[in-house]
């Protein structure tokens, strides 16, 4: 009798294990899914590469200038799971990406998945750049490919257990990584100024990943019906604030205030940028008129939300 039950739990055992081997295989793009490399605008990608502040997680800290595109490595983030360090991703074929094709990257990007097979963590945003259009990562990884090659690996992620176990971020990802679907529904008349926007915040600007709370204590997805209503700072100091168009939010800014801000680093009351948001800004500063334009004019088109709730303000 004993022996039944011994072997009955390690059948089970066995095929849950099985099942969960599995469950978290991480899942590639098929080759259709990919933009064509023969067509990329690397002058789209540098756009891109602002946008999405490359260079803030991938070069030194504060690296300003020719520096911010020595891409070998930047500062560690430190969060309630360990501390990540941002990989080298210059084009040096040793110790960067330099010998990555663009399904390699693009796995990267939008799968979290490096050329080895081995699950990223979701410190890369790659739940904000699965949003990007196939052609857009291909614009990113033409541009990515002029940039100087730089020699040296960062440090491995300093994690505990379970944290660490890789192979437990294919579950996360069953949960959380979502989809190519906007967040936000706009209706049918938007313009396309708040379109534009859309895809820009939505996709490559991954103003969500710092802007929205997570579910699980901060472990899990982002709360979508809290979009961009603020959330504690991962690195545990304060929070990050509210850019929706409520009184608790960007409700007194324009438009135009919020287009200057990310120009020029001012406030409408003559208040200058702070904190974490100063890498952002310089980043934005680089962009088109018309796409601060654009992401102003989304962030205004959003529904607006109390800094604590998860309903519309009414």
């Amino acid at each position: 009798m004993i022996e039944r039950i011994l072997t009955t739990v390690f059948v089970v055992v066995l095929v849950g294990a099985g099942a969960v081997y599995l469950l978290t295989v991480p899942q590639r793009l098929d080759a259709a899914s990919l933009g064509n490399e023969a067509l990329a605008d690397a002058g789209n990608g540098e756009r891109l590469f602002w946008a999405g502040g490359c260079s803030s997680c991938h070069a030194v800290s504060r690296a300003e200038g020719d520096e911010a595109l020595r891409l070998g490595g930047g500062a560690p983030l430190t969060s309630d799971f360990g501390t990540f360090h941002g990989p080298n991703i210059s084009p040096d074929p040793e110790d960067g990406i330099g010998d990555w094709s663009l399904a390699d990257f693009a796995n990267a990007m939008q799968r979290g998945v490096d050329p080895q097979g081995r699950h990223l963590y979701p410190a890369f945003p790659y739940t904000s750049y699965i949003k990007m259009q196939p052609q857009e990562v291909a614009d990113l990884w033409a541009f990515m490919k002029t940039l100087p090659p730089v020699e040296g690996r960062a440090p491995d992620n300093d994690l505990a257990f379970p944290f660490s176990v890789r192979r437990g971020i294919g579950l996360w990802k069953l949960l959380y990584l979502g989809d190519d679907e906007p967040i936000v529904a706009l209706p049918a008349d938007a313009s396309e100024t708040v379109v534009a926007g859309r895809s820009m915040v939505e996709g490559p600007g991954h103003c969500g990943q710092c802007h929205t709370p997570r579910s699980l204590g901060g472990a899990g997805g982002l709360e979508h019906d809290r979009w961009l209503a603020g959330a504690p700072n991962p690195e545990g100091r304060g929070r990050i604030p509210n850019i929706t168009p409520s009184d608790s939010g960007i409700g007194s800014w324009s438009a135009s205030d919020l287009a200057y801000y990310f120009e020029t680093g001012f406030t409408p009351d003559f208040d200058s940028v702070g904190g974490s948001m100063v890498a952002v800004q310089r980043n934005l500063a680089r962009l088109r008129d018309e796409d601060r334009a654009a992401i102003a004019a989304y962030l205004k088109a959003v529904p607006a939300l109390d800094s604590e709730a998860a309903t519309p303000v009414q």
